[in-house]
């Protein structure tokens, strides 16, 4: 009986987080007589897609597309995972493999970064920004993000990297593996987890960013994403149909993204502590 009621108490808990993707994605099946009826229907009686096809085929501002602000946020994205998960996973080698002076002071300043609210940095980034020659460009984002990921993935790398045993380096050594080789077909695998970890951490991380994109970004051709669903809201009235589409697609790159690397977090477990 206990553990049919702890079932039963995790479905509920998951039916319970999973009812706003539920509707919604039948919202975004409704036609708009049914959106806004007095009596919503949890399942659309009328199932349309006129609502994508509005978000695909029309410009939400002239001359740009829904699919030019996609490409915009996802260029973001892929960038910030592929530059945070090489420094990250270089840092945190060196931090676990190596002793050297401050390093104590180093992994604390790793976790103090990570309680500075990022409404506090708003300001002195853009002056840094606006410095560098970055402003109104995508690589401005790029680096911002960059900045606020490492840090949790050089914290979450460093207990991976440190809890594989150094025998297994030492014995790629004695069979005649460089450094280089070493790191590639040994540690690599077995950090592997933890890379893909922070992985999705960082792509969540820059894909629903809203703040420092509206902040840093003035060209409408240059808008991310979450800049472009605040066109959906107007002063007077919102149009819940096409935001609903779009929130749909918004989210399922992110779907994807974790179906696509999850298998690699079992996989990479053992795979590097295999000879040959």
């Amino acid at each position: 009986m206990k553990k049919v009621a702890l079932n039963a108490a995790g479905l509920l808990v998951a039916l319970f987080a999973a009812f706003p993707v539920y509707w919604m994605i039948s919202t975004s099946l409704k036609p708009s007589n049914e959106i806004f009826s007095a009596t919503p229907q949890p399942v659309p009686t009328h199932p349309t897609l006129a609502h994508y096809r509005e978000i695909l085929t029309g410009n939400l501002i002239p001359g740009v597309s829904f699919f030019d602000f996609f490409v915009n946020s996802a260029l973001v994205a892929v960038s910030t995972v592929v530059l945070s998960g090489l420094v990250a996973l270089l840092a945190a080698t060196a931090v676990a493999r190596f002793r050297f002076r401050l390093r104590t002071s180093f992994l604390i300043m790793l976790l103090v970064v990570q309680m500075i609210p990022l409404e506090a940095l708003v300001i002195p980034l853009f002056l840094m920004i606006q410095r560098l020659g970055l402003y109104n460009t995508l690589p401005s984002l790029i680096l911002t993000y960059l900045g606020f990921s490492l840090p949790f993935a050089v914290w979450m790398l460093r207990g991976f990297v440190a809890a594989v045993p150094k025998e297994l380096e030492e014995a790629a050594a004695i069979d005649g593996a460089s450094r280089a080789q070493t790191f590639r077909r040994v540690l690599f695998p077995l950090v592997a987890p933890g890379l893909v970890a922070t992985s999705i951490f960082s792509f969540i991380t820059a894909w629903n960013e809203l703040i420092f994109a509206l902040t840093f970004i003035n060209d409408q051709g240059s808008y991310t994403l979450p800049v472009a669903m605040t066109f959906f809201f107007g002063r007077d009235d919102t149009n819940w149909g096409p935001v609903m589409a779009a929130s749909t697609l918004f989210t399922l790159p992110v779907i994807i993204f974790f179906l696509l690397v999850q298998r690699r977090m079992v996989s990479g477990l053992v795979a590097g502590a295999v000879k040959g």
